[in-house]
């Protein structure tokens, strides 16, 4: 197992670094959140025009043809500029339709998501603590042989622009993979604002018409997915809002020295590190493991937990050690402090992780 970065990952990260660096300044992000929709469509557009939202789906498609550890590495420079594009949503959808849907699916769907023509996301979250691999929204024929989903997901991120949305469901023999029209029939959309400012929509399914991708242990696919690309969205918010703490220490002074300088600072950001190192080791393992089809045993769960507990400490930290202008909502730190915890309460805080990590160990121990 190498976690040394290829010549084509490098190059992923750079360009992914210039163009978040580029179209992501404070003040464009700023003026996103202002508008209805709050997605940045021209950062979308210009991701598009790089090869970077299809850098992970199939070459036959329009896609780059490469895999999902270069996704996680596209998503870490995202969660460094905290740019508002559902860009995991789009991207994992369009990967799981891929890799189990229909031909006539993927001509409509996988395509145009790696040319940046359309926006998807996912549903699989629900309300209540349940585990996001074992839906509560079930799904049934109809006597003319269609599926009908019934059932509720919370906070579908981007559901407001996608054309569609993957939600997972119980089915009679187990667990599926649907794609249903967030605006269409036996849908009921409400929309609220999150953590983050984006956009987040509770569906309500009424026997809802949806077109089935797959059944059997795709749901677990893209939950184990959705969690290590949460993981490394959010080793990259921690990166970045260290970066933001170290240039502000660097440049104020206290009693004619650096903030910097001072013996306390110095450990906060010492923890800092220590958790950052973990996130991305654990992020990591999980990624080559995913990426390579090995069986990722308790990786997953592991990297997950590290990205909603290590996360959280250092976004917390960052905004301290930034005293009274961390508070600020003008001043960019506070975005990174919004991210983090949003991303740690998605598909499960870190007692959630914690959780189903240890029924994992259970469940090895009983087979051994």
């Amino acid at each position: 197992m190498d976690f040394a970065f290829t010549e084509e990952q490098i190059a992923i990260r750079d360009l992914a670094a210039d163009i978040f660096t580029g179209k992501s300044g404070t003040d464009r992000i700023k003026a996103v959140e202002a508008t209805e929709d709050r997605v940045d469509r021209e950062l979308w557009r210009e991701l598009g025009r790089a090869g970077l939202v299809g850098i992970a789906l199939p070459a036959e498609y329009g896609g780059g043809g490469l895999g999902f550890t270069e996704l996680c590495v596209l998503l870490e420079q995202q969660g460094r500029s905290v740019a508002p594009v559902p860009l995991w949503e789009t991207v994992l959808a369009a990967a799981a339709v891929a890799e189990f849907g229909t031909r006539e699916q993927c001509d409509s769907y996988v395509g145009p998501a790696a040319e940046g023509q359309l926006l998807l996301t996912v549903g699989l979250e629900e309300f209540g603590p349940a585990d996001p691999a074992a839906p509560g929204t079930s799904a049934q024929r109809s006597e003319a042989g269609t599926w009908l989903l019934t059932g509720a997901k919370a906070a579908v991120p981007a559901a407001h622009v996608a054309t569609r949305v993957l939600v997972s469901a119980a089915t009679p023999t187990g667990t599926g993979l649907f794609l249903v029209d967030p605006a269409g029939a036996g849908v009921q959309a409400e929309n609220n604002e999150t953590t983050t400012r984006a956009i987040a929509t509770n569906l309500t399914f009424d026997a809802a018409p949806a077109d089935l991708v797959a059944e059997g242990g795709s749901v677990r696919w893209l939950v184990d997915r959705a969690q290590v690309a949460l993981a490394a969205l959010q080793a990259g918010v921690g990166a970045g809002a260290v970066a933001q703490a170290v240039s502000y220490l660097n440049g104020r002074k206290q009693f004619g020295r650096p903030l910097a300088s001072f013996q306390a600072v110095g450990h906060q950001l010492a923890d800092c590190y220590i958790d950052l190192e973990a996130m991305r080791v654990t992020l990591w393992q999980a990624a080559w493991l995913l990426g390579t089809g090995e069986d990722p045993g308790t990786a997953v769960p592991v990297a997950k937990w590290w990205a909603a507990d290590g996360g959280q400490r250092v976004v917390h930290r960052t905004q301290h050690v930034h005293a009274g202008i961390g508070v600020d909502i003008d001043y960019p730190v506070h975005r990174y402090l919004l991210w983090g915890k949003q991303i740690a309460a998605t598909l499960g805080a870190a007692g959630a992780d914690l959780a189903r990590l240890g029924d994992r160990l259970a469940d090895q121990e009983v087979t051994v």
